[in-house]
């Protein structure tokens, strides 16, 4: 027997996201029916507020995400920042987790090493999540982003976080992902050139639902055997990727196509 898991994304809204597209994004995943397998998976800079800018009250786009039912977002960079308590605050009203691997304590060690550690401190963000979306198929999201403060930089100094090489991370913890879950999507901000280099660096990933680039994708481009999609910007589509695995979790196929969420002026 096959299955099947129905993959809603968004990525970049920067605070576009209206109660209409949000009930139109919820229509969209209501007109499956509740026994549907399907996740709602955003790729980051969803917020309003810059890479400095913080709204001491939170972003209001996360709490109407969460009710919209999103399972996850990615860390983009418009949701980090270099102090602790700032990060928090940006990302505090979102009930669903926020994701991002590549990201660690200033000093910690690298690539993904903190993450087999029980002992680590937690951080503000997980690194994935495994959902059990139907009775034989489990499926983890990994979260990965563009390296805004890396050791080598100035900014370190005054940073609490530091990012490794996303495509390292992703090498170094998918394997370890793919002995969790049947499935491992990885839910990216860090523009479509190092999707790229992702699909055809590491095995092992079923789908890769990208941002950061803001390209619009009208179907999944395919690199090796892995798809990659990304919807814009500004919220004016979300994407529908339909995945069909065999009987041993092996990816069939993907379909997927773009929808318009809201009519949006350019700019």
């Amino acid at each position: 027997m096959t299955a099947t898991l129905h993959v809603f994304h968004t990525n970049d809204f920067h605070n576009a996201l209206t109660e209409t597209g949000a009930a139109r994004l919820r229509a969209a995943v209501d007109a499956l029916g509740s026994n549907a397998p399907h996740l709602l998976l955003d790729a980051g800079d969803a917020i309003k507020a810059g890479n400095v800018g913080v709204n001491p009250f939170g972003e209001p786009i996360l709490g109407l995400m969460s009710r919209t039912g999103y399972h996850a977002m990615t860390l983009g960079n418009r949701e980090f920042h270099v102090w602790r308590r700032a990060l928090e605050t940006k990302i505090n009203r979102a009930a669903f987790p926020v994701l991002c691997a590549n990201i660690r304590r200033r000093g910690e060690p690298p690539f993904g090493a903190r993450w087999n550690d029980p002992a680590a401190p937690p951080l503000p963000v997980e690194p994935w999540r495994v959902f059990d979306v139907a009775p034989s198929l489990r499926v983890a999201v990994l979260g990965l982003t563009v390296p805004m403060v890396t050791e080598r930089m100035k900014a370190a100094v005054i940073s609490a976080f530091v990012f490794d090489d996303p495509i390292k991370t992703a090498a170094a913890l998918v394997p370890r992902l793919r002995e969790k879950a049947d499935a491992v999507i990885a839910l990216t901000h860090i523009g479509l050139r190092e999707d790229e280099r992702l699909g055809l660096g590491v095995p092992g990933v079923s789908l890769i639902v990208g941002g950061h680039s803001h390209v619009t994708l009208p179907t999944p481009k395919w690199v090796d055997s892995t798809p990659i999609v990304q919807t814009g910007v500004y919220g004016r589509h979300f994407g529908h990727v339909i995945l069909t695995f065999s009987d041993d979790a092996h990816l069939l196929n993907a379909r997927g196509e773009l929808h318009l969420l809201e009519e949006k002026p350019r700019r």
